[in-house]
């Protein structure tokens, strides 16, 4: 069990001690380093300001973690694979705690921080291609339970991933040809990218959907990475870039979740909160509007697994607050068929008339074109499907679906 944990920041190639987290008795404590708060900066406003002394987190939304930490850690597929490495060490993963979970992720997770002590430390061989089928597949049989087949590579690939989808840390030549691990040194010519999976729940077009979903975001003028369809030999896969990574430089994100504390397993966030949210934080209307964009996307494309953990706001170069690029944007059921995220209260069955009153609330311009010019283009699904060679039954399942939502 690991008791002290050292906390590190990697900004402009530099790395800085923030702080330590303590583990006693069933407790975690924070203190930042002295010296880091000369640094003026703000990793967690409202949660964790910069100020001395030793503190405690006043809720257990993160097993006793503050967000800022906790938003380093993986859930959904990444603990999974953490949770299975342990059993097959015969360790029994209830008793480890977030400080050991935080030294296993040690550098390799998402962001700006890292820690240590490592607890461990996985390694691939530099030059070791990387085959997305052989990696899908045996995700799939992970997540059925079978087998620990490639648990080790998948690990250090996914181990420290969010979400509950399988996916995998990558070098992307520019050519998008090669692929290794995104573990390793920076290659030239390559780039970070983050491939997705599909899970048993999945139908086998997810990937090329949330392409599809993609491409029309772009269309609406909403930011998001690059994104592109890698072809394997039996499937496609969905990939972007990642935004966490500017070359090997790494840049500090902190989802919602994190930020606010909130529960991202229920549907506790309202539109209104974010974009009184992102106002705050950022003082940009620009990205106020680019939020109400993201807002119309999702009830008009139908996502409605838009919950905290998917939004987030990333530290620029002069330590500014940016709402990061969006992600996640894919056609989604969401919790009980409803919003993750609710609109003026509504999560079943939001309108347009929510859209535009919620618009008029925070001053959005041109509130009501915004959500015309969005719900224009989630016509266009249906011709991206065709393009991309979607199935029959996938395609008319989200056409309904979006057709269901026009007619208010």
């Amino acid at each position: 069990m690991i008791q002290v944990v050292n906390v590190f920041l990697h900004q402009h190639y530099d790395k800085i001690h923030v702080g330590r987290l303590a583990y006693k008795e069933g407790k975690i404590y924070f203190e930042y380093d002295e010296k880091f708060l000369k640094e003026g900066v703000n990793l967690s406003p409202y949660k964790v300001p910069l100020k001395s002394g030793v503190r405690i987190c006043d809720d257990d939304l993160f097993e006793g973690l503050f967000g800022l930490f906790a938003d380093s850690l993986p859930d959904g597929w990444g603990r999974l694979l953490l949770d299975r490495h342990f059993l097959k060490k015969s360790i029994d993963y209830h008793k480890i705690t977030p400080l050991d979970r935080l030294s296993y992720i040690g550098q390799y997770g998402v962001g700006a921080l890292s820690y240590e002590p490592i607890d461990e430390e996985l390694s691939c061989s530099e030059e070791s291609e990387i085959s997305l089928d052989e990696l899908a597949g045996a995700s799939l049989e992970i997540l059925s339970g079978s087998t620990d087949i490639m648990l080790e590579q998948l690990l250090l690939l996914g181990g420290s991933s969010a979400g509950a989808r399988p996916k995998v840390m990558i070098q992307l030549s520019s050519d998008k040809k090669n692929i290794l691990s995104g573990s390793n040194k920076l290659r030239n010519t390559y780039e970070h990218w983050m491939v997705k999976f599909t899970s048993s729940m999945d139908t086998k077009d997810s990937g090329k959907i949330e392409y599809i979903y993609s491409l029309l975001a772009k269309e609406v003028g909403i930011k998001m990475s690059e994104t592109c369809l890698l072809k394997g030999k039996k499937e496609s896969y969905f990939a972007t870039k990642r935004f966490d990574r500017v070359g090997d430089r790494r840049v500090h994100i902190h989802s919602v979740a994190g930020l606010a504390h909130s529960d991202f397993r229920a549907p506790t966030l309202d539109y209104d909160d974010l974009l009184t949210l992102t106002l705050h934080l950022t003082k940009d209307v620009n990205e106020l509007q680019m939020m109400f964009k993201i807002a119309c996307f999702n009830l008009y494309m139908h996502n409605r697994d838009d919950h905290a953990k998917n939004f987030s706001f990333m530290l620029d170069d002069e330590n500014c607050w940016k709402l990061a690029p969006a992600y996640d944007l894919t056609f989604s059921y969401g919790i009980g068929t409803e919003h993750s995220t609710m609109y003026l209260g509504e999560g079943k069955t939001p309108t347009t008339e929510h859209l535009l009153k919620l618009g008029k609330k925070h001053s959005i311009k041109d509130a009501s074109k915004v959500a015309l010019q969005i719900r224009k283009i989630s016509f266009k699904f249906k011709e991206y499907a065709k393009e991309f060679k979607v199935t029959n039954s996938s395609s008319k399942l989200v056409e309904k679906s979006i057709e269901n939502l026009l007619i208010d």
